[in-house]
């Protein structure tokens, strides 16, 4: 079983990327293939290895607390790691905690593919869980504060400095200013406070390819 991968990422796209690991190119899905934009050299994935009748399947993480939260998530019923893979692409992982031990279902349906049901079996499935796997804590604080999630308290990140973030991804990826001004003008109307950049970035790509 696979557990880390190390080399160069030789090839980007909007759900996975290659990794060249002695001359063999490896597919990863990962929750955030831009995170690796623009990083020169090799980069260490942490590896979830997926096996399933008609596939073998790789999803990637920057960190081993992304890679253990995936783990949790696809032991809650109705989780499989297409929609896993999706909440941490919604979210970081302290914030996805942080919701999950206040029991935030507001904030948890607003992920991809959950719905009141899922979002409830998370809370009575992972609660506890959580602790165990040393997901809390530091992850949540530093100094032991819960995280204020974004929504919660009506201040979320702020569209213009999420898109600000995206936008550096993708300039790293070779678009141009004029090209990402463009997709940005589709995009402002239907954009909202708490959007994530991974979203943003998703979301100007699909602009970006109809050209």
């Amino acid at each position: 079983m696979i557990d880390f991968l190390r080399g160069p990422v030789v090839h980007m796209e909007s759900e996975f990327i290659v990794l060249d690991v002695r001359d063999i190119g490896y597919r990863v899905f990962t929750p955030s293939p831009y995170a690796f934009a623009g990083k020169d050299g090799a980069v260490t994935v942490y590896i979830h290895h997926h096996v399933r009748e008609d596939a073998i399947l790789l999803y990637g993480f920057e960190s081993r607390e992304q890679q253990t939260l995936f783990r949790k998530l696809l032991e809650v019923s109705g989780i499989g790691p297409r929609v896993a893979i999706g909440i941490l692409s919604a979210g970081k992982p302290e914030t996805i905690i942080a919701a999950i031990q206040q029991e935030n279902i507001a904030f948890l349906t607003k992920l991809p593919g959950i719905g009141k049901k899922t979002a409830q079996r998370m809370i009575l499935d992972l609660k506890d869980k959580l602790i165990g796997a040393g997901l809390d804590g530091g992850l949540l604080s530093a100094a032991g504060i819960p995280i204020e999630l974004p929504g919660s308290s009506g201040k979320g990140e702020g569209a213009g400095t999420a898109w600000q973030e995206a936008r550096d991804g993708l300039s790293a990826l070779g678009y141009t200013a004029a090209e990402l001004d463009k997709a940005w003008n589709s995009l402002k109307e239907s954009v909202t406070a708490d959007e994530t950049v991974d979203s943003l970035m998703k979301r100007a790509l699909q602009q970006l390819f109809k050209g």
